[in-house]
C-alpha cells in the first residue's frame, strides 16, 4: 500500500553516524505496533540517513532481508529509499542496506501525459489506473471535474497500450470510411475490437465521471455547496516507477468566499500493490479556514450501495459501471482518511442541481477543515471484481485495516 511512514517516524541512532566505520551495512528495524500483519508496505528511509556506506560516483547497493534475499526498492524524486516490508501482528522485522548490484525489477507503478487524448493525465500499478483531465478537455467545454477509473485485472502496465489501440488514427479512418458505405455492422465490429470500453482481457473504462467528484476527488466546501476544481492547468511526473508513480498537478484559480485567487495544488502517489493512492492537497491564498470533502459520485445503478464509517475512517461505493448488460463486474470506489476528520455522509442532489450533474445522485463524503498553509492528506482509490476484490465485505475490510495502517504508521529505526 502506499508509504505510511514519513520522515518523522525514522529514527535515527545517533551511534550510527557517531561511531560506524564506513563501507559496512546499514541495519534497519521496522517495528509494527499494532495487531495487524503487514505485507508489503512501502517505508521511506532518507538517503542522508544511508551516507555511512560511502557510496562512490556510479557505485549501488542493495536491499536485503533477514534471509539475504534482495528487496526491490526505489529512489524517488525527493531522495527518499522506499521499498516494501513485511511484519507480523506486534512485531519487527531487519532489513540491511549494503554495497552490490540489485537485481532489475519491472516497471509496475506508472503513467503518462497524453495530448493525443485531450491532455490526460493517466497512471496505473499492478491493481488499477486511473486519470486527471487535463487543460484540453476543459477547453472543448466537456464537464469532467474528478477522477477517473480504469479497471484492470493483469499486473503489467496496459493503459499505454489502450490508448493507443483507441485512437489509433488509421483504424479511426476506416470506421469512419467504413460508415459512410453503409457497412455499419463491419465498422462496429473494427470499432469494438479497438475500444477501450470494452474488456479485451486485461480491463477497461466502465466508469462514469461527469460533473462530479468522479472516484475520489476533494474540493472546498462552502455553506454545503461544493467547488468543483476543473480540469488541472500543469503538471509534473516526479517519480515515474519501477515501484512508485508521483504526480504533481496545479489546477486554475478558485473563488473561495472573499479569496479570489485560491490555487489547488495537488501531490499524487500511487505505490506497488495498493488499491489507495496517497494525495496531499495545498490550497495557496486562502485567508481563512474553509471544509474540505473528499467523495465518490453515487450512481443510479446502485443508489444504495454506498458506505459510511466515520469510526473506523473511510467511506466506499460500489460501482455497478456505466454498463452493467455488458457483464463489466463491479467497481469498488473507497476514500481513507487521517484522524482529521470530523464526519462522513451523503449528499444528494437537490433537482435544482440534477440537470448539472446528469447520471449522478449525489455523494458519499468525508469532511475535515483545511487550515491556510497546511496540507490536507488523504487517500483514494479502487478494486475490480474481476481484479481480486470478492465483495464489497471484502472491500470494506479492506479500507478499515489501511485506516489503521495510515493512523499507526511502521516505526522505522536505522543502527
Amino acid at each position: 500500500m502506499n508509504t505510511l511512514t514519513k520522515a518523522m517516524n525514522i529514527l535515527l541512532a545517533a551511534s550510527c553516524l557517531a561511531g560506524c566505520s564506513f563501507n559496512q551495512a546499514i541495519h534497519i528495524q521496522v517495528s509494527n505496533l499494532i495487531d495487524l500483519d503487514r505485507n508489503n508496505e512501502f517505508i521511506e528511509v532518507p538517503m542522508q540517513s544511508l551516507q555511512a556506506l560511502a557510496l562512490k560516483a556510479n557505485e549501488q547497493f542493495v536491499v536485503l532481508d533477514v534471509e539475504n534475499r534482495q528487496v526491490p526498492y526505489q529512489v524517488t524524486h525527493d531522495s527518499l529509499l522506499i521499498f516494501p516490508v513485511s511484519v507480523a501482528s506486534k512485531g519487527n522485522a531487519e532489513y540491511t542496506v549494503t554495497k552490490g548490484i540489485p537485481d532489475s525489477i519491472a516497471t509496475i507503478s506508472c503513467g503518462k501525459y497524453y495530448p493525443e487524448r485531450l491532455d490526460d493525465i493517466a497512471w496505473e500499478n499492478d491493481k488499477a489506473a486511473y486519470r486527471a483531465y487535463g487543460p484540453a478537455l476543459q477547453a472543448n467545454g466537456e464537464k469532467a471535474f474528478g477522477y477517473d477509473v480504469f479497471t484492470k485485472s493483469v499486473s503489467e502496465p496496459v493503459v499505454e497500450y489502450r490508448y493507443k489501440m483507441d485512437i489509433d488514427t488509421i483504424m479511426r479512418k476506416r470506421i469512419q470510411q467504413l460508415k459512410e458505405e453503409g457497412k455499419i455492422q463491419e465498422a462496429d465490429s473494427i470499432a469494438n475490437a479497438i475500444s477501450y470500453h470494452i474488456d479485451h482481457g486485461n480491463g477497461m473504462d466502465c466508469y462514469s465521471v461527469g460533473a462530479t467528484l468522479g472516484g475520489g476527488t476533494a474540493a472546498l466546501m462552502v455553506d454545503s455547496c461544493i467547488i468543483y476544481p476543473y480540469c488541472y492547468k500543469d503538471y509534473d511526473i516526479l517519480d515515474n516507477g519501477p515501484l512508485r508513480f508521483t504526480v504533481k498537478l496545479t489546477y486554475p484559480p478558485l473563488i473561495v468566499k472573499n479569496d479570489l485567487n485560491v490555487i489547488e495544488t495537488r501531490i499524487i502517489t500511487l505505490d506497488k500493490g495498493s488499491h489507495l493512492n496517497h494525495t496531499e492537497i495545498t490550497y495557496h491564498n486562502l485567508s481563512q479556514d474553509v471544509p474540505v470533502v473528499s467523495g465518490i459520485v453515487i450512481h443510479p445503478e446502485n443508489p444504495d450501495g454506498y458506505e459510511c464509517c466515520k469510526e473506523e475512517q473511510y467511506i466506499a461505493y460500489a460501482d455497478s459501471t456505466n454498463n452493467t448488460s455488458q457483464n463489466n463486474g463491479v467497481m469498488y470506489l473507497g476514500a481513507v482518511f487521517t484522524k482529521s476528520l470530523q464526519n462522513t455522509f451523503v449528499q444528494w442532489f437537490q433537482d435544482t442541481e440534477k440537470s448539472l450533474h446528469p447520471g449522478a445522485l449525489g455523494h458519499v463524503l468525508g469532511i475535515s477543515t483545511y487550515t491556510p498553509e497546511t496540507t490536507y492528506t488523504y487517500y483514494w482509490g479502487s478494486g475490480w471484481s474481476k481484479g481480486g476484490i470478492a465483495g464489497m465485505d471484502a472491500w470494506k475490510q479492506y479500507l478499515k485495516e489501511y485506516a489503521r495502517k495510515v493512523n499507526h504508521p511502521l516505526q522505522v529505526t536505522i543502527k
